[in-house]
């Protein structure tokens, strides 16, 4: 039968991509100059971006971008630029990274802003390698933004139909008329809290309040902090800097997973609007009661030697990167006890704002779920009575309802999945991890988290796992990233043919 997809226009797209792509390669091959390090790795990745990329932009114009198209691309695209993003490790041979599938963990891994390394020796990499792992992870965070509010959204995909509730918007993929002015719309904003947040950490290091804070790693965690993604040079992520360093990059990761419309509107002189969002106000509830009850657990934990300072900030700065899925971490929560460990555990489920660079199921739908059950509850009691799911005072239509139970499920199920593949697997080969840490590191990959627990934690890495695990792991940060549809909807029939 013919195909009903016009693959040509979404392979043009992806063209597009790659070749933009070289932008954001030639940054870290001006640092390789600057250092006096190799430069052949960025090069190739270069020439390969603009040579596929040109190759496939060729064909432009041949039809227009639907819906269908649109699925095509958004896979394509996100699978496309983690291979390429994986030729610096490669061509380098460094480390690890110098293998293929480790290469191209890494490199999905950052794409898709997860944060999970299989680096084991920081060290064996030069500072232009180590600068493009931050540079993919924020551009990663970027592009997730420009398609949830001008692609996904279009396709009903991303909880679109719930941000345009929340946010009072009516076309919610579009605060400018057109997609390319949304775009730049958004990275302005995200380039604009980029910088603050690396003047911020710079200014640290200039008063004596964070020595090793150097314009390189100032401006290494801004990129991954803001795009919630958690990649750091450093082997001790933020556990390496000073008290006064962490602290002040909470509130970025609070703010990169904020919806950017509600950032938007406020930088516009809307400054109501956030307290009027009410999942806005659901976020920033969830956040400060786990801190309270994580700081409890420590409070309570008589192997925990901390002082209060330090138990309040681990316990803060830990919450805050695991809800909103960074991964940046300053204290080996492993050594915490159980409790406190599956409090961190429950919060990879649940993610930052919808609109924003966070990953995970995100808390709007959970907001739906959590208000439609209690609807349900309340109509079995009381048959004859109509009672609407309301956000914000706004009605929720029932299909967006179903659209969030179903893709709930699905993600849960997926998770699932995966955690038994991690566990029969790593049996397999005698790794030695519990169910525990499976589940944890199903989650942490999934939901696109980084670190999980056991031999997969903070400060340790995913090298250890078998190649079969690894494969299964990218894929699945593949599909969690752009929520799940894109991929899956491709692999059925009715998607090509009907």
């Amino acid at each position: 039968m013919r195909l009903r997809v016009n693959w040509r226009a979404s392979l043009g797209l992806v063209g597009s991509i790659l070749k933009w792509l070289a932008l954001p390669l030639s940054f870290p091959l001006l640092l390789a100059v600057y250092y006096g390090e190799p430069t052949t790795p960025f090069v190739v990745a270069l020439m390969v971006a603009l040579g596929v990329g040109g190759g496939l932009e060729q064909f432009r114009g041949k039809g227009n971008l639907g819906g269908r198209e649109a699925f095509l691309m958004v896979a394509l695209a996100w699978l496309s630029v983690a291979v390429v993003g994986a030729i610096p490790f490669l061509v380098a041979g460094n480390g690890v990274v110098g293998q293929p599938i480790d290469a191209l963990f890494e490199a999905m891994s950052g794409i898709t802003t997860t944060g999970a390394t299989v680096l084991e020796d920081f060290s064996a990499h030069s500072n232009s390698m180590l600068m493009w792992r931050q540079v993919i992870q924020w551009i990663g965070g970027l592009g997730i933004l420009v398609l949830a509010l001008s692609v996904l959204s279009q396709l009903s995909i991303g909880g679109a139909q719930l941000m345009e509730t929340e946010s009072r918007t009516q076309d919610v993929h579009k605060l400018s008329p057109h997609i390319a002015e949304t775009a730049r719309t958004l990275w302005s904003l995200y380039a604009g809290v980029t910088a603050l947040c690396a003047a911020s950490l710079y200014g640290l290091h200039l008063v004596g309040m964070a020595p090793n804070m150097t314009p390189f790693m100032a401006l290494s965690h801004a990129f991954t902090g803001v795009a919630t993604a958690g990649f750091s040079p450093s082997p001790g992520s933020l556990g390496a800097f000073s008290a006064a360093a962490q602290w002040t990059i909470i509130p970025f990761m609070i703010i990169g997973a904020t919806n950017f419309i509600l950032i938007y509107y406020f930088v516009q002189g809307d400054w109501g609007r956030p307290a009027e969002n009410e999942e806005f106000r659901f976020y920033l509830g969830v956040l400060a009661g786990t801190v309270v009850l994580v700081v409890l657990l420590l409070l309570t934990d008589p192997s925990i030697s901390y002082p209060f300072e330090e138990r309040l900030r681990h316990a803060t700065f830990q919450v805050v990167s695991i809800m909103t899925t960074t991964g940046f971490a300053t204290a080996d929560f492993n050594t915490w006890s159980p409790a406190a460990k599956h409090v961190l555990f429950v919060l990879m489920f649940l993610g930052g704002m919808a609109g924003s660079t966070t990953c995970s199921i995100k808390l709007l739908r959970w907001l739906i779920v959590v208000k439609a059950l209690r609807r349900d509850l309340f109509t079995a009691a009381h048959p004859d009575a109509i009672r609407p799911v309301r956000l914000s005072g706004q009605v929720v239509d029932e299909e967006t309802i179903r659209d969030t139970y179903a893709f709930t499920l699905l993600s849960l199920l997926l998770f699932f999945g995966l955690a038994i593949f991690v566990a029969v697997d790593s049996a397999r080969i005698g790794l030695g991890i519990d169910e525990f840490e499976a589940l944890g590191a199903a989650a942490a990959t999934f939901f696109n988290i980084g670190p999980a627990f056991g031999i997969a934690g903070p400060f340790d890495n995913y090298y250890p796992f078998s190649d079969a695990t690894k494969v299964a792991m990218i894929l699945l940060m593949w599909v969690g990233r752009i929520e799940i549809i894109p991929v899956l909807v491709l692999l059925t029939r009715s998607y090509w043919q009907s």
